[in-house]
Parts: structure tokens; sequence; C-alpha cells
């Protein structure tokens, strides 16, 4: 029997389907509504991933209901240098009786065949001690993006998911998604194909974008809240007097804790282009924009250009980042479509996302932020790609897709191999941006070449005193 054709899909509609799996809609892949489940939905505990999370607040006030939200892991354990910060409450109350501690040295070492894997969602400069001191102990791991702070302490959780065996997940959680199925696809049906061009970019959205707001010393010291233990919250990192505006969330201003808008929306933008273009690491990082540069916090507006060379079948690929104030690209006019009164008019793009050419082509890709479905310009164009951007019923959620991997039954999208070299490259970037000078990076050897200071960056600053034995154990 001739099966029936499915209907052809048009922009309006693909663009509304998309918009469902950027913001939430969830078709869940048969393993998690089926199988035996206790009264309560949820497996029984012997058949759960016991959970420990290392941060409990903030962020994480999310990830930890959505790692157990289909019943296949709990929590056992919180552990938070602050139990009294921004969203912990939530959490305590959602998961009743879960022991606390403050310090995850302690907690994994009185719980150590109690746990079976360990989520960590941290600032950035404590992702890598607390990572790797749970994978040393056989732990399964989900870290939040950026995997880590520095070049180094990537290298070192890579070389620990090999050594250790255990299963690993970054938290760019676009990358097991619609819109990266979707991706792929193009890269397979030959639709995202010859890039030498991308645009990438991110509008303002923290405290140092904001011209009123900077300033180029650290800030003054503050009394501290008697229920923050600030020596724990520092951990491997230099301690500098409290402020609040490090915690409980501007420390991504902050070079010494944080990553800025590259670090922290670069995993998200550049994602599916370093993935499934196979870009490793760029050969030269060239600074165009540092406004307000400064040593202590990220600039107010940059722009930055990578160079990547060929890798297999694709070609050499320039990457511009920018960030702040204007920092659209502009889309050429032959990529534009035409109003009611036919009149040229560019794209619309939002706050965050990339624009991908194709040499030669002439049409070219665009796609937003974490999960966003690619569109094709002009719109014209669309009808072209229609059957290559459809994307049939994929798995697609990055937290349970994790859990499920603990238990054997399926595999992490942004593995250590994938997101620790995606973080990478954000570090080489905000290298960049601190140095605020061209730098040339040798792919084979992993040094930046006839530059020193460049190179100590790429290590990082040698961890406090009591917090060296986590460099060693990869």
């Amino acid at each position: 029997m001739k099966k029936n054709k499915q209907p052809s899909l048009k922009r309006r509609d693909f663009l509304k389907t998309s918009a469902l799996g950027t913001f939430g809609f969830t078709i869940l892949p048969s393993y998690l509504i089926t199988g035996a489940r206790a009264a309560d939905g949820k497996l029984p505990p012997s058949k759960r991933v016991n959970l420990a999370c290392v941060g409990v607040g903030g962020r994480a006030s999310g990830v930890i209901p959505s790692l157990c939200r289909g019943g296949h892991a709990h929590p056992v354990a919180f552990c938070d240098v602050d139990f009294s910060a921004r969203r912990v409450e939530a959490n305590q109350k959602r998961f009743p009786d879960v022991k606390q501690f403050k310090d995850f040295r302690v907690m994994l070492d009185q719980m150590p065949d109690d746990i079976d894997a360990v989520s960590v969602v941290t600032p950035d400069h404590t992702h890598f001690p607390a990572a790797m001191l749970a994978m040393s102990l056989g732990k399964h791991v989900y870290v939040e993006k950026p995997l880590t702070h520095s070049y180094r302490e990537a290298a070192l959780l890579m070389q620990a998911e090999k050594k250790f065996g255990v299963v690993t997940q970054m938290g760019n959680q676009g990358h097991t998604s619609r819109g990266s199925v979707q991706f792929e696809q193009l890269v397979e049906r030959g639709v995202v194909r010859d890039i030498t061009k991308v645009e990438a970019w991110k509008t303002p959205g923290l405290f140092f974008m904001d011209a009123k707001q900077r300033f180029s010393t650290y800030p003054p010291e503050e009394p501290k809240p008697d229920t923050l233990d600030w020596d724990l919250w520092c951990g491997p990192a230099e301690m500098k007097p409290f402020s609040s505006k490090y915690h409980p969330f501007n420390w991504r201003a902050f070079y010494l804790y944080g990553n800025g808008m590259l670090g922290d929306w670069g995993a998200h933008i550049i994602d599916f282009v370093h993935d499934f273009l196979e870009l490793g690491q760029p050969t030269r990082l060239t600074p165009i924009k540092m406004d307000d540069h400064n040593e202590v916090i990220f600039p107010l507006n940059s722009q930055l250009v990578m160079q990547f060379p060929k890798r297999g079948g694709h070609p050499a690929l320039e990457l511009t980042w920018r960030d702040g104030a204007d920092c659209h690209p502009k889309v050429p006019e032959k990529f534009w479509d035409k109003n009611k009164d036919g009149r040229p008019t560019p794209p619309e793009l939002g706050g965050a996302g990339t624009v991908l050419y194709p040499e030669g082509a002439d049409y070219a890709i665009t796609r937003g932020s974490h999960s966003g479905a690619s569109d094709i310009i002009p719109g014209a164009q669309f009808d072209k790609f229609a059957e290559a951007l459809r994307v049939e019923n994929p798995k697609w959620d990055h937290l349970e897709s994790f859990t499920q991997a603990c238990m054997g039954n399926d595999r992490t999208r942004s593995p250590f191999s994938i997101g620790g070299s995606l973080t990478q490259t954000l570090m080489l970037g905000v290298i960049c941006q601190y140095l605020n000078r061209e730098l040339n990076f040798d792919r084979a050897k992993e040094r930046f070449i006839n530059d020193d200071r460049a190179n100590a960056l790429l290590d990082g600053p040698a961890p406090r005193k009591g917090w060296e034995e986590f460099y060693k154990m990869a």
C-alpha cells in the first residue's frame, strides 16, 4: 500500500512548532512514560539514581527537579555554602529530609556508598574540584556550563572521563533537543555545508554590561551573611573580601570567578556549530572591540574574531562573537525578504543567536540560542529546504537523558568529551578578552605561540592551599 505523503511544511507552521520546542513543550521518549512504577509514579528506590546535589539554590532550583522529573532519580544529599541563598528553600520544601552539607568533600566522605551521581551547579570557579572528586570516586556527574573556569581544568576533566569511565553531561541543555537533532540533520543532508563564516551574538543581560554599574577595581568589603561559608564559596580561587557584588549572582562579571557573557551564553549559542562542524580550537583570536576594558570585570561590549582551519571535509571558518549593545550582525541584503511594499527588509534577529553562511550559496541559516530551531533566509528559499528541516519525534530531554544514562538505558549528548572541547574554545575567547590583543594558538601543542602570559592563563591561577590535590587526580 502506498504510504500517505506527509503534508508540506509551511514556514509559518514550522516556526510555531519550533517555538514549542524552545520554550519547553516536550514529547518524552517511551522509556520515560512506561515501565514499572510505584503508585506515586516513581521507580522503586532500589532502581532509582541516588543523587547528591552540589549547589541547591539559584540555577539548581531548576536543575534538581528536572533531574528527578521522570522519577528515575531522587536526591539523597544537598550541599550548599549558603542554605539561606535565593531559591534554596524551594528545593528543601520539594525534597524534605534530605541530608545537608556545606562542604562537598565531607558529603562524599560520609556517604560514599549512598551516592550514584552528583550534580554540580555552582559558580564556574568551583565546578572543577567537585566534579573531579566525584568522578574519582566512581560517581556519574552532571555539571552546569561552562564546564570549568580554565582550559586546563576542562582538559583534566576530559582525561578523568576516560580514566574513571563514568557517565558525564555538561549542562548546555539545548544539545539534547529538537533543535540539535535538526541541526545535525541539516549537516548530514548538505544544507549546512561549506560554512566559511559564522556570526554569533548576545545582547546585554548582566550588570557589568550597564555602563552606570561598572568599576575597574575589586569591590570593598561588606558584612558577610552569617549563613554563608565564604571560604568554601571561594574554593580553589583567591579569597577576596566578601562583597554582595560576588554572591549570590554577579560573580559572572569577574574574571577571577566567572567567564562573562561569552562563557555564560556561548555554550548555548555556538554549541551546535562547534560540535557538528567539528571546530576544535581556533588558531587565531583577534579582539575587535573591548569597550571599557580592564582586568577585573569583563568588557562593557566586546567583539572578537576566531579563525578555525580546514577540518576534514570542512573549509576554514571565521567565527565572530559580539556581546553587549548594538551587537546584532549586519546581514547582507541578498538574504533579506521583501515587505508588503516590495522593499527589502532585514531579518529579525533575537537577543541571542547565530547566522551561518555557506560559501557561494544564495541562502544563509539562522538560529537562536539553547534548543532554538534553524531557519532559512531569505524566507523565499524556505520551501526548498522544508523537508530537510522536518524533525521526527526526537528524544530531547537533556537532564533525563543523564539519569537514564546512569541507569544504562541511554547515552548523554554533551559528555565532557564534547562539552569540554566547547568550554576550551570559550576559555580561549575569555583569554583574548582579558588580554585584549591578538593571540595565535597551536592546536597540536595546545599552547599559545610565543606568549608566556597567555599560556599561564590557559592553566589558570594556582589553586589555594588545600585544593591542589584535585588537579592531580586525572
